[in-house]
């Protein structure tokens, strides 16, 4: 499971970004994958295991994310 870090995340817009540990391109986090891993909120620098999963537009997101250390 690939590993990244919150670059920040706003509840009231319901989206984010994180940055992967390996360097690539910085990954969205919709709201509906923080809330259906049971996570309450996000905060900016904390660590994130998760999935890639491509929409139905084609865009990448995270999803099943996992806190991290």
């Amino acid at each position: 499971m690939p590993t990244g870090t919150v670059k920040w995340f706003n509840v009231q817009k319901g989206y984010g970004f994180l940055q992967p540990d390996d360097n690539s391109k910085d990954v969205f986090i919709h709201i509906t994958a923080v809330e259906q891993a049971g996570i309450k909120s996000l905060n900016d620098g904390q660590k994130l295991g998760y999935e890639l999963e491509t929409g139905k537009q084609g865009k990448v997101s995270a999803v099943n994310l996992k806190i991290g250390d």
